[in-house]
């Protein structure tokens, strides 16, 4: 026999409906944890104090992704940067997508944030390079 759940009979549908919304919401650095055996690792190079002085300076300018655990909190699925940073630069909180994903979801945003993160940086670094390439010849054209 099914019996129906304390939000069942506590809660709207509407309100039920809501909390499986994606939403944005401050967290604190500090209730947010790792993803388990998160397959990346964050290095501290110069990309990572220039992000540390850009938080410092301006904030977290684009939201971690981040779910609710179980068991109170929220774990990271894609920002581990972002976090790391915020916690160097001294800021308490940072600005979280809030998304239920299930373990396999997870891994796979988690997985595909990066390979577009790592294609990105490729692309700013091509563009850099032809910048510098062309400068000089503006300023002898």
């Amino acid at each position: 026999m099914n019996l129906p759940s304390a939000d069942d009979l506590f809660t709207t549908q509407e309100e039920r409906d809501q909390k499986n919304q994606e939403h944005v919401k401050n967290i604190s650095v500090y209730d947010i944890s790792d993803f388990p055996n998160h397959p990346f690792k964050v290095k501290m190079d110069d990309k990572m104090v220039e992000t540390i002085e850009s938080i410092r300076e301006h904030g977290v300018l684009v939201p971690a992704l981040v779910r609710e655990k179980p068991t109170g909190g929220y774990e990271m699925i894609s920002g581990h940067r972002r976090k790391m940073a915020s916690e160097l630069a001294g800021k308490e909180t940072m600005p979280c997508i809030v998304r239920n994903l299930s373990d396999d979801q997870a891994v796979i945003v988690m997985v595909d944030s990066n390979l577009q993160r790592e294609e990105i940086l490729c692309l700013v670094s091509v563009l850099i390079q032809v910048d510098e390439i062309q400068e000089p010849v503006a300023l002898n054209g």
